[in-house]
């Protein structure tokens, strides 16, 4: 695997929306619920902010992460790989990466939240130092289920 990172081009906004969308079906599924139409509508200005940062083999993309500056740290929106390389240490090299770029940025900590029935998404982001810190309701009402929020300190 020849990774490397880099970030999103605002033509490849296509090809970013269609790995979120196959990475992040099934778990919106299980969650009860289909993805909405306009749930990618943020890709185009999150792309030109900087914001995207891509898992790049050759000329695949293997991986996306979108990101957002908070006061204190960086707040990893989405993280998905590409269905063929699930399993693969993608999504484990692009929250290296990431962790790279905060302290380059000389941010206080990484943030995040997820399903609390997503135990393998748990698990990875635990792996890589982040602790659950709060379970609560997701803040945009769509569904009911469990989140854990979760935060890694880069002191």
């Amino acid at each position: 695997m020849g990774l490397i990172v880099r970030t999103a081009l605002p033509a490849e906004r296509d090809a970013v929306e269609h790995i979120l969308r196959s990475a992040f079906t099934p778990y919106i599924r299980n969650l009860g619920r289909e993805i909405m139409p306009n749930h990618y509508d943020f890709l185009a200005d999150a792309i030109a902010r900087g914001d995207v940062w891509l898992a790049i083999d050759g000329e695949e993309i293997a991986g996306v992460a979108a990101t957002a500056r908070r006061e204190t740290g960086l707040y990893i929106d989405r993280l998905g790989t590409a269905p063929t390389r699930q399993g693969t240490g993608v999504g484990s090299f692009l929250l290296e990466h990431l962790e790279e770029i905060a302290r380059a940025a000389d941010l206080a900590e990484m943030s995040l939240e997820t399903a609390e029935m997503a135990e393998g998404n748990i698990r990875l982001y635990r792996r890589h130092g982040f602790e659950i810190v709060r379970r609560g309701l997701p803040s945009h009402g769509l569904d009911a289920h469990p989140r854990v929020f979760m935060v890694k300190p880069l002191d």
